[in-house]
C-alpha cells in the first residue's frame, strides 16, 4: 500500500491532502499519483504531487495508535 501527499493551491492559499494509492510498486504508485494530480488540475485548485511513500497503515487512528501515544512510545 502506498500513500501520496499533494499540495493544493488556490490563489495565495495552500494546503495538503493525502490519498491512498493502489499499486504493486513504488514506480507504479508515483505514476498513478502524477496522473491523478494532472486529472485533478481541471478547476481553479492547482494540485502538485509532493511525495509517495510505502505505508502499512496510512491515516488510520486505531486502538494501537492511541495506546502508543498514551504510553509515550
Amino acid at each position: 500500500m502506498y500513500m501520496a501527499e499533494f499540495k493544493l493551491r488556490f490563489g495565495d492559499r495552500k494546503w495538503y491532502v493525502r490519498r491512498i494509492v493502489e499499486a504493486s510498486s513504488m514506480e507504479e504508485a508515483e505514476e498513478k499519483a502524477r496522473r491523478y494530480a494532472a486529472l485533478m488540475n481541471r478547476g481553479e485548485v492547482k494540485w502538485e504531487l509532493s511525495y509517495v511513500i510505502e505505508s502499512e497503515r496510512p491515516l488510520l487512528i486505531g486502538d494501537d495508535e492511541l495506546k502508543k501515544l498514551a504510553s509515550g512510545a
